[in-house]
């Protein structure tokens, strides 16, 4: 089979590799579609601890069944399935509390696991067990059942932002990710959803997902306008969807008394640390948290809402390519020229 193999920092060769065969307990996908993260990104420019060269990356999946492993019960051949990333080791205490997202393990697809960068996928039995694999509605298609993954992380960004119908809610960033949010945060009850953004291209985008404003971070103070959009009191709940220093700073800023700053976008390798105004988090009673990936719950409701249309993921998909082209693939997510880039082996 063909897959794009990473050999090293920013290596990455499409060649021919053997074709796996499921495990007992496990199956093997044929890859349909698996769009680009940030994440991916950073893996190929910097590498990552838990990825050990040669390796497949990609953890936005869906395809068809081709094999199920010995003792499976409960999949056959030809079904439609998406995958969500973290597997949780099932042993350590995260995992037996159910936040196996928080395991310290943490394996992953694409990551300790082969990805999805390739025309076959092997799905080991761990992974099965986990549940990290999931039907794919009948109305949806395979670009579009791909976006579960990360629109899981953005239902576990809500989740521990304790989110509640009725409040105001700002994402900073306004790629695919934080239009996700944006949207996701609308169908949950938000009453208010602002999204910050630095380049206007992206801002142009954002207006089109049902923002009820978006402020330019260039052409104006964001956190002044942010207040004046909330009556003076600033946001419940501020999110930082992009990998910004000063946006989890401004954040801060931007929040209400009693308000939550969930830093959800994690900072590339080498970005300085932020400053912290801790008097504003004192005397606001403020809350500074972080989240990081999805359960598998999360990844199924992901599922339902890209299936009930809530979610409008056919939009946020503007680039294709195929597998020969997963290094223009790369430019074209790491450009921002559009939103999401989408490899179809």
């Amino acid at each position: 089979m063909k897959a794009a193999v990473l050999e090293g920092i920013e290596k990455m060769t499409v060649r021919e590799v053997e074709t796996p065969r499921a495990e007992p307990g496990g199956l093997v996908l044929r890859v349909r579609a698996c769009t680009i993260c940030g994440s991916d990104i950073r893996i190929f420019h910097y590498g990552s601890p838990r990825v050990m060269f040669p390796q497949v990356v990609g953890h936005e999946v869906s395809g068809e069944v081709v094999e199920v492993g010995e003792g499976l019960a409960g999949f056959e051949v030809g079904d439609r399935i998406a995958t969500a990333g973290d597997v949780a080791c099932g042993e350590c205490e995260f995992c037996k509390r159910g936040i196996g997202n928080c395991c310290p393990i943490n394996y992953a697809i694409g990551y300790q696991f082969p990805g999805g960068f390739a025309e076959y996928l092997p799905i080991n039995s761990l992974t099965v067990r986990h549940g990290a694999v999931n039907p794919i509605p009948d109305s949806l298609g395979w670009d579009e059942a791909a976006l579960a993954e990360p629109l899981a992380c953005c239902i576990n960004g809500l989740e521990t932002s304790h989110f509640q119908a009725g409040e105001s809610i700002v994402v900073i960033g306004a790629g695919p990710i934080g239009l996700m949010l944006a949207q996701l945060a609308k169908s949950f009850g938000a009453t208010k959803v602002l999204i910050v953004q630095r380049s206007r291209g992206r801002l142009e985008m954002a207006r089109r997902f049902g923002a009820d404003a978006v402020i330019s971070s260039q052409d104006e103070d964001p956190a002044e306008r942010v207040r004046e959009e909330t009556g003076g009191e600033g946001a419940d709940i501020v999110l930082t969807a992009c990998g910004s220093p000063e946006a989890q700073e401004q954040a801060m800023e931007m929040v209400r008394f009693r308000g939550r700053v969930n830093l959800f976008g994690g900072l590339p390798k080498g970005t300085r640390k932020i400053e912290v105004d801790s008097n504003l988090l004192h005397y606001k009673e403020a809350y500074l948290h972080g989240c990081h990936g999805a359960i598998p719950r999360q990844h199924r409701a992901a599922l339902a809402l890209l299936a009930s249309g809530h979610i409008r993921a056919k939009e946020l998909i503007t680039h294709r390519f195929p597998l020969d082209d997963i290094l223009p693939a790369f430019q074209a997510a790491e450009s921002r020229a559009g939103l999401k880039a989408v490899v179809n082996p």
